[in-house]
């Protein structure tokens, strides 16, 4: 039971943040004041750790160590100068010129220390022209955060994801290219389960799909050590989001020098990946050109994805990731199921004979906050080879979970937790013969209306059509024991009585009228 309510005023305590903040952002776009609060709330994160090492340091009568930043470092902390600590910016937020001294400091914490190399942002606040006072009261909330009072819940990570997906919700159809909602990353983790190996994302958005894979790992009792993080990201400040997200959580990862195109600047060109999470942008277009890319050795026997839709582009580059034992799991729009555009069709029949689609799964509508149409979860592997269960081989599972799901606000629904469980645990009854919550062995049945396990012959039948809707039929009517006769009866009277008193009420209507003078 304590353990309930302290979750409950944590979330408490993260809207209240958020309510207090958002109320100063005043005429800056949401697009850019994330950058400001996000910022703000990573530099009070990183003081705070540095501040509590400096105190372990001087306890152990180690005052000579204190300005030593290897001393910091070997503890995994980033050294601070003192006009980058969160006490000097408090000590001068009243100051004309904070928004300088905000800048100044994460310039300096960036050059100080090299693994945050193109992480913060670059003369923002100044840029901004955010107005002083608002700015102070902004600091002035933010303070307020001890980011590590509570030893066993990840505060200033919890307050990241919150700010995140409300950034996202605020942006709508621009909050998606830097946020994935969480239930679709636990669902892909769950589903993967990342414990050992190279993780890979080649549209990385804010890093969500590292940061749940890590908390897979840690919720199953792995090691951090044994998990290797690549991705790459388009936009600027997207990539600098994704480096900070990761850095307050501790977790190392190459995201490339730069930001960078995936097609046209692949910063992991020798990369092997064994598991790839990823939600690339929705039918993306004109993203190769007429004629560039067309002889990229990624699309090596197949067609060359078409230049209005970039959703086999993803495919192919994603495929041409995974090691020989690897298992990619992303988002895409449901078109990609069954498009036959301009070659897809065909691409998708060679994935199929290939026999590399692993499962497919039909989500619900109204997850993402960028679209209200439902999307789609692909798998694709290359070692899909009988383990003793099950023989995989010329197989794929599809889930239809279109009717999952629930509600949390007028127009977006989320996943539950039982809803998740419920997709993995079939998943992997299909594919290993466990329950996925216990590791004990469990035997997969297809269950008409959610999920079926189908032939290369039944796909073959559907013309290469991935849609899980026509492969797991119609969910069975469970018999509830009245007879058909009894039945009609009771519609019969039923509709008998529904109709006696539809005329009753015309007939009552037409006395009303007639009083009031209306009659004819």
């Amino acid at each position: 039971m304590a353990k309930k309510k302290a979750n409950n005023n944590q979330k408490g305590f993260e809207e209240s943040l958020w309510d207090s903040a958002n109320r100063l952002r005043g005429t800056v776009e949401s697009s850019e004041y994330k950058h400001v609060v996000l910022s703000l709330i990573f530099l009070k994160f990183v003081s705070d750790k540095f501040e509590e090492r400096r105190q372990e340091l001087l306890d152990e009568g180690k005052e000579k160590f204190l300005e030593m930043k290897e001393f910091y470092n070997m503890k995994n902390i980033f050294f601070l100068p003192e006009t980058s600590r969160w006490s000097f910016i408090m000590d001068n937020s009243k100051q004309e010129d904070i928004a300088l001294k905000i800048d100044t400091a994460l310039s300096t914490i960036e050059k100080t220390n090299p693994s945050l190399k193109g992480a913060l942002p670059d003369n923002y606040f100044s840029r901004l022209g955010l107005d002083g006072s608002k700015l102070s009261s902004l600091l002035d909330t933010i303070n307020n955060i001890n980011t590590v009072a509570d030893k066993e819940n990840d505060v200033v990570g919890r307050v990241y994801e919150y700010f995140l997906g409300k950034f996202a919700a605020a942006e709508g159809k621009g909050g998606g290219e830097f946020y994935t909602p969480k239930c679709i990353v636990n669902l892909l983790a769950e589903m993967l389960e990342p414990y050992k190996g190279k993780i890979y994302d080649p549209c990385c958005g804010s890093g969500g799909m590292f940061v749940q894979s890590i908390k897979f790992v840690q919720s199953h009792h792995g090691s951090q050590k044994d998990i290797s993080i690549y991705g790459q990201e388009y936009t600027g400040t997207t990539y600098k989001l994704a480096k900070m997200n990761l850095a307050i959580r501790g977790i190392s990862a190459n995201l490339g020098e730069v930001p960078a195109d995936t097609f046209f600047k692949d910063q992991h060109p020798d990369l092997k990946a064994d598991f790839i999470l990823a939600n690339p942008p929705f039918n993306q277009k004109e993203w190769r050109g007429s004629d560039e890319l067309t002889d990229d050795p990624r699309w090596a026997g197949y067609n060359v994805p078409p230049t209005g839709n970039a959703n086999y582009g993803w495919i192919l580059h994603m495929l041409s990731k995974l090691s020989d034992t690897g298992t990619a799991g992303f988002v895409l729009a449901n078109g990609s199921m069954s498009s036959n555009t301009s070659g897809e069709g065909e691409i998708r029949r060679k994935l199929v004979e290939n026999d590399l689609v692993e499962c497919m799964i039909a989500l619900p509508g109204q997850l993402f906050y960028t679209t209200q149409i439902p999307v789609c979860l692909w798998f694709l592997t290359k070692h899909k080879k009988s383990n003793g269960y099950n023989d995989r081989q010329g197989k794929t599972l599809f889930i239809d979970a279109r009717n999952m799901g629930t509600m949390i606000d007028r127009v977006h629904k989320e996943l539950t937790t039982e809803d998740i469980a419920t997709i993995t645990r079939t998943f992997h009854a299909w594919r290993e013969g466990k329950d996925a919550l216990d590791g004990k062995p469990l035997e997969y049945e297809d269950q008409p209306g959610f999920c079926k396990s189908a032939t290369l012959e039944e796909i073959a039948k559907n013309d290469f059509v991935l849609t899980p809707g026509r492969y797991v039929g119609a969910a069975e009517v469970e018999d509830d024991g009245i007879p058909f006769e009894e039945k009609m009866t009771e519609l019969t009277t039923t509709l008998y009585q529904q109709m006696k008193e539809s005329a009753n009420l015309d007939a009552e209507i037409s006395k009303n009228m007639e009083v009031l003078g209306y009659g004819e």
